[in-house]
Formats: structure tokens, sequence, C-alpha cells
């Protein structure tokens, strides 16, 4: 693990020098295939010491950030056409990414919180410094209080399991088992406000809103993940006492991502109806995790991966849009399909990934989803069946609303989509609906 961190710290000299913009991208790319190359064990930790290791899911979503970094790069080409700070662009991505890599990879509870909170910073700087609209410091506000507000009885949590165990190595973590509400709390929050949960998910709309391109593929593509990620190996050793208070979290989940998808049809802004659309499908992941049976987990892990990939494609396509008409309501961007059809191709596909349409990963992770939240109760089927229903509901209502209708009246000068856009979009939707090909090398064992 050691030689892929160097590898991207000896990158960091490279953001400084001229016409290196795509040189970066291209590097990153060739990591990712690196990465690829690694010798996995897929039965437990692989590359094990006391500060990395890479099981099954540090493996996915590592992949996971490394892509997403690298077409961050590539839908940033208006900051590289107007020279705009893009030396520190490039250094901002990069250190984003090592602090993202050391996230997943690192066996120590405390080091892995202090990366957990540390990944927040870059992010923080792409809306503040790229962001479009002064109300991005208000923003940049929300994402810091209501992420440090829970991260602090994380910490609190943390020593005292250091404490009582006089240890802080997760692989070691999971063959105790604690039963102290307390302590469950208190390491749980910080993830669920993460994800976001319903109640505490009022940040996330507010960043995406204000976020560059490069921020919001940034936040739906990996940050929502860390939560997930923690989820999974904290409640590891908390079993026991999940299983007692669980059902809260779940009642939040399924009753929370019902009216945020009814939510969604209410919105006007592209992004936010994207960014609440995240948040719904995050819900069902919350429960997924909570319920702790093999279905759940699988199928969580695999929705996180799905998630990533469709929404920060169509994160992307908001950006399209919003580079010509330099608006994202929805009132001003109608009729697209007259002017570019084929990107309304590209609407369609990533719509049809976005509401668990097949072979998308989306799909897979819904099906193993609604089996383990039906195996725990056959109550949560109404509010699965209404989840699922409108989130086609607004998916459909997305599309339709862009691409129909009579379109904008001040309207003079346009251009159709370039290579590059086109390139772009594809290298979301290709992993995301052909890695179903392959489901059994993302089997959590």
């Amino acid at each position: 693990m050691m030689k892929f961190l160097f590898y991207m710290i000896f990158m960091i000299p490279l953001c400084f020098m001229n016409n290196m913009f795509w040189m970066v991208q291209m590097l990153l790319l060739l990591l990712m295939f690196m990465f690829m190359n690694l010798s996995m064990n897929f039965m437990n930790y692989n590359n094990l010491s006391y500060i990395y290791s890479c099981d099954m899911i540090s493996f996915g979503l590592i992949l996971l950030s490394i892509w997403i970094c690298s077409l961050m790069i590539m839908s940033s080409e208006n900051l590289f056409k107007l020279k705009y700070y893009i030396n520190f662009f490039l250094l901002n991505i990069m250190f984003l990414m090592i602090l993202l890599f050391l996230t997943f990879s690192v066996m120590n509870l405390f080091l892995f919180y202090l990366f957990f909170e540390g990944s927040l910073i870059p992010t923080l700087l792409l809306i503040i410094g790229w962001g479009y609209q002064p109300e991005r410091l208000q923003a940049g506000m929300y994402l810091i209080f209501y992420t440090l507000f829970a991260s602090l009885p994380l910490l609190m949590g943390i020593f005292y399991l250091y404490g009582e165990m006089n240890t802080m190595m997760i692989y070691f973590l999971k063959f105790f088992n604690l039963n102290f509400m307390f302590l469950y709390f208190c390491m749980v929050m910080a993830f669920l406000v993460k994800m976001p949960m319903y109640f505490v998910h009022l940040w996330l709309p507010k960043a995406h809103v204000e976020a560059p391109v490069s921020g919001s593929m940034i936040l739906a593509g990996i940050m929502l993940k860390l939560g997930g990620y923690g989820l999974l190996r904290v409640l590891i050793f908390l079993q026991e006492v999940n299983l007692k208070f669980n059902y809260i979290w779940l009642i939040i989940s399924l009753v929370g991502g019902f009216y945020i998808s009814l939510k969604c049809f209410c919105q006007v802004d592209i992004k936010s109806l994207i960014a609440y659309s995240s948040v719904s499908h995050m819900s069902i992941v919350i429960s997924g995790i909570m319920i702790m049976n093999y279905w759940g987990y699988f199928g969580s892990y695999i929705m996180m991966i799905g998630h990533g990939l469709c929404s920060s494609g169509m994160f992307c396509l908001a950006n399209i849009n919003y580079e010509r008409l330099n608006s994202r309501s929805l009132h001003i961007n109608k009729g697209m399909m007259n002017f570019m059809p084929s990107m309304s191709l590209w609407w369609f596909l990533l719509m049809s990934s976005n509401m668990s349409a097949p072979p998308s990963l989306n799909l897979l992770g819904e099906i193993s989803l609604m089996n383990s939240l039906i195996s725990w109760s056959s109550l949560s089927m109404l509010m699965l069946m209404l989840m699922s229903f409108f989130s086609s509901g607004y998916s459909l209502y997305l599309y339709s609303y862009t691409q129909h209708g009579k379109y904008y009246q001040g309207l003079y000068s346009f251009y159709s989509g370039v290579s590059r856009e086109y390139l772009l979009l594809m290298l979301h939707w290709l992993p995301l609906n052909m890695m179903i090909l392959k489901v059994e090398y993302l089997m959590i064992n």
C-alpha cells in the first residue's frame, strides 16, 4: 500500500508545472489500473501491516476514489481554459486523493478518524474557492458545523475504546463485542451525519448547489461513502447494542427517504434535485447496514459503488447544461433535445440507472437491500414500494422536464456537446453497467 501512497505524493510537484493538467489525470488513471492489479485475497485482509491493509470494502472504495478524482479533472476543463488558479486546483485534488486513500486503508481507528475529518478540508476549499455564488461561504459553514458537531463524540468514543481495550486496530476490535449504549451513539452519529441520514441532511443540498462540478462529484461520489464505510467497520464490534437500537435508524431512514422522494418533485434547481435523490438512496443504504445481515451488507456496498458513479455522472450532466445556459433552473433548462439530441441519450441512460433499471449496479444493490429489509420486517415493504416508485418518478420528471418542452426564448447562441463531455459521461456509465457482469468479484465474504 505504501508504494501507491508514494506514487501520489510524488505527483504533487506536477501540479505546479505548466500544462500538466491532462498529465495529472492520465497518471491518476494509471494508478487506478496499477491498483486493480493488486493481488487481492478476497476472503480477508490483504497487505496487512500495523498501519495499512486492504480488504474487499477498502479495495472497491479506493478504486472508486481514484476513478472519480481523475474524472473531476476531466470535467473541470473550463478552469484550465480560464487559468483560474489551476495549479492550486490540481494540488487540492491530489491532497484529497491522498486523504481518501489513507482513510480507506488505515487500520488504526484514531488515524481513520484523523483522515476521515481531514478530507473535509480540501472539499471545503473546493466549494469556497471554485464555487459560483456568494452563498458558497454559508454552504461551507453548513458543511463544517454539521459534520464537526457529530465528530467530537466519535473522538471521545475512540479514546474510551483505547482505555478499555488497549488497542485501536480495527482488525483486533472485531473480536470484541461491546454492550454500552452511550458509546454506540457516540460512534454511530458522526457516520450517519456524513451519509447523511434524514434530519441531519440539510448540509448536503446546500453544499451541492454552491459547489463547482468537481466539488459535487466528490461529495456525491466519495464523501457520502465515508459514512457508510465507517458504519461497516464500527458496527462489527457494536453488534449486540446495535440489534437493540437499529429500529430507530430504520424508521427514520425509511420514512425520511419516502418524504425526501416526494420533496424531489418540488425542486426547481437541477443540482438540488440530484442532491435530494442522493439522500433518498443513502437512506436505504443506512437501513441495509443497520440490519446486519449478509444481504444488507452486500447490498449497501454495491449501492454505494453504483450510486457514486451514477450520481457523479448526473452532476456532470447538470454542469454541461449550466455551461451553456448559465442557469440550473428547470424552467430555463427545457427542450434540450432540440439542441443536443446526442446528450439526450446520456441523460436517458444515467436517469435509467438512477431509477435502478437493469443492468446497472443500482438494481443489484436495491434487490439485495429489499431482500434484507423484508426479511427483517414485512412492514418495511410498504415504504420500500413507495420509495422505489417515487425514485423512478422523480428521475422521469427530471429527464422529461429538461429534454422536452419549449426551449428558453432568450437563447441566441449555442454549441453542442464536445468529445470530452461524451467521454466523461461514458466513463461514468460503462463501469456502472458493466461491473454487473463480474459481480462475484464484489462479493464481501
